[in-house]
């Protein structure tokens, strides 16, 4: 898949998917910007990833903040002349039962998840439409948004949301060559992930594939939809789980 001369934003990319997103699109060509709420992970991966094929500038901020959305777009814009391609990767997830969760956490969740998403989409588009040559906008979603998980339910709700807004915007984006998608990762090895010393055991022994996903699974998927290979792709979700929620064996012990 051939980036070259691409310009993408991605956000949530200081580590784990994200990241790992960011070094294929440079490695594929692509002049990308790095979002990170973390300042100090937002330089330290600019610094991985730059350098290669394209080329990784950061800005870190909250991605749902509506000035960091114009500045991550008007930044992109200045420093690489366009953008093409935005990949909406930041979120939270914060777990509680449903019966005592609180509203802060709800909305925390509904503003990082969906908020972020939405009015990042809706700058880049804006943009897309005025630039005339179209573009690709991708949706972070989840296994959680297609099968029930525990102490998740708000942020299942977020992410089954972005699916359907991804089905919703071909109608308003479809006349400006703009293609949006959702990928729907299952279990997956992150940094986050592997702080549960149990994660790896538990998801090798109910992924039908035999394994929870690598960062690459998902960031390949994501390359191809956001490529000009995936042009006639548009409000679909891929799930990239193993195999997973065909069969959801619960990954808690009775």
């Amino acid at each position: 898949m051939d980036f070259k001369g691409k310009v993408a934003i991605v956000t949530g990319a200081g580590q784990g998917i994200g990241l790992e997103i960011c070094k294929q699109l440079v490695a594929n060509g692509a002049n990308v910007l790095l979002n990170d709420l973390d300042a100090t992970l937002t330089k330290e991966a600019v610094a991985e990833v730059d350098g290669n094929k394209g080329h990784c500038i950061g800005l870190a901020g909250d991605s749902s903040d509506m000035q960091v959305i114009q500045q991550m777009v008007e930044t992109a814009v200045t420093e690489f002349g366009k953008l093409d391609v935005v990949v909406a990767n930041a979120g939270i997830t914060l777990f509680g039962e449903f019966l005592t969760y609180t509203p802060e956490s709800f909305f925390e969740v509904m503003k990082v998840n969906l908020g972020g998403s939405f009015f990042l989409a809706q700058a880049a588009a804006n943009l897309m439409k005025k630039q005339g040559s179209g573009g690709s906008i991708l949706f972070m979603s989840s296994v959680t948004g297609h099968q029930a998980h525990e102490n998740l339910a708000a942020y299942g709700m977020s992410k089954a949301a972005l699916e359907m807004l991804a089905k919703n915007l071909v109608i308003e984006l479809s006349p400006y060559r703009i293609n949006v998608n959702t990928v729907a990762p299952g279990a997956t090895l992150t940094e986050r992930t592997l702080k549960d010393k149990d994660y790896f055991g538990t998801w090798e022994n109910i992924t039908p594939l035999g394994r929870p996903a690598s960062v690459n699974d998902i960031a390949q998927a994501v390359l191809f939809l956001v490529s000009d290979n995936a042009k006639h792709i548009t409000g679909q979700s891929l799930v990239i789980d193993g195999g997973w929620t065909s069969v959801s064996p619960s990954p808690y012990k009775n």
